[in-house]
């Protein structure tokens, strides 16, 4: 039989699986739309991954510059829909997060992830970026979390000359 105190263990544990889980999903679902920014994005769906009052911001040298600090639901939006005009900035977009951490405590979180940038843009070049990401979630009244602080500093960051070829795959030959 299972005594009160370890009951509260096991549901604190689960509580703590279960925002893990909402975490990495909120910011799997912000790299999918990520991927997909043009002029048929929502928005909405966008930023209703963040909390009414969140920043989003650029760190260290590079990135500082590129993206600034944007300190308001609003900033961050509008940032976005920059993203999203007819003439779209981005042709393809892929991101590849891992190296995950998250640590909760009580209502809010911070997760720590690398992340793998591929893009190309409406001018034709093409670049590959990394970057770390530190992003802060808060717990919402209705038990939803989303993006409270959204960090990403620059690691390395070069141009390509293209992603996909016609060139054959290379496999092995079977007999």
């Amino acid at each position: 039989m299972v005594d009160s105190n370890e009951l509260k263990s096991i549901l604190q544990r689960l509580q703590q699986l279960e925002a893990q889980n909402q975490i990495r999903n909120c910011l799997n679902r912000y790299m999918e739309i990520c991927d997909e920014l043009n002029q048929n994005t929502n928005l909405e769906a966008l930023m209703d991954l963040f909390d009414r009052e969140c920043i989003w911001e650029g760190v260290g040298k590079k990135y500082a510059q590129s993206f600034g600090r944007l300190e308001s639901w609003q900033a961050v939006y509008d940032m976005f829909k920059t993203y999203t005009l007819k003439d779209s900035h981005f042709v393809m977009n892929a991101h590849f997060v891992n190296s995950e951490q998250i640590y909760i405590e009580g209502d809010v979180a911070v997760g720590h992830w690398l992340m793998l940038q591929t893009s190309t843009f409406k001018t034709g070049a093409s670049h590959l970026n990394a970057a770390k990401l530190t992003i802060r979630f808060k717990q919402q009244n209705n038990g939803i979390w989303k993006i409270k602080h959204f960090q990403t500093e620059n690691i390395f960051s070069r141009p390509v000359t293209h992603w996909t070829s016609d060139d054959e795959l290379p496999v092995p030959q079977s007999n």
